[in-house]
């Protein structure tokens, strides 16, 4: 009879030394939603590409405010049992916005000047395949890596300390796009 001394179950966890390295830090999925938000579902910065754009202080200055925003916004959701669920509602909110200011020509101040009508797409746009193009790359895209995606799990007061943070240096970004917004 031969001695074990390791005997395996064939379970395996996030708990485990390995896998936990392998996860991505909570911190590093708001930056790079807030990022996201930022730069790809930012119709100034798809203006200022085109060569469309009024003005490329305020295309640059959007960038500055929609990071710093969904950042503090993501900072306060990021817990584990939340920051999936907000990050998906922040993607979906993204896309939908882009894609409303986009069908309908607004520019991008109309997001901070307060809107003379819906920011949302038309029911109707919904038909078309551009509309369904940039939400499927927009926000479906994303937010299945979202979900797919390991987190690290962290203590309470790690995560607290990561949350405080992110959330402080999203509102000095946010402050850094306000005075630039001028």
């Amino acid at each position: 009879m031969a001695l074990k001394l390791f005997r395996s179950t064939g379970y395996s966890s996030l708990l485990m030394p390995g896998e936990s390295r392998l996860a991505t830090h909570p911190s590093r999925l708001v930056f790079g939603a807030s990022l996201w938000l930022a730069l790809a579902c930012n119709v100034g910065l798809w203006r200022l590409a085109a060569g469309t754009a009024a003005d490329v202080r305020s295309a640059l200055a959007s960038v500055l405010l929609l990071a710093g925003a969904n950042g503090v916004f993501l900072s306060l959701f990021g817990w584990r049992r939340t920051i999936r669920f907000a990050t998906t509602v922040a993607l979906l909110a993204g896309a939908l916005v882009a894609c409303g200011l986009w069908s309908q020509q607004l520019p991008i101040e109309t997001l901070w000047h307060g809107p003379s009508r819906s920011l949302l797409p038309g029911w109707a746009s919904f038909l078309r395949w551009q509309v369904i193009a940039l939400i499927l790359v927009l926000a479906v895209v994303p937010i299945v890596w979202v979900w797919n995606h390991g987190l690290r799990r962290m203590s309470g007061p790690a995560q607290l300390k990561a949350n405080l943070a992110s959330g402080v240096l999203a509102a000095v970004v946010f402050v850094a796009g306000l005075l630039a917004a001028g």
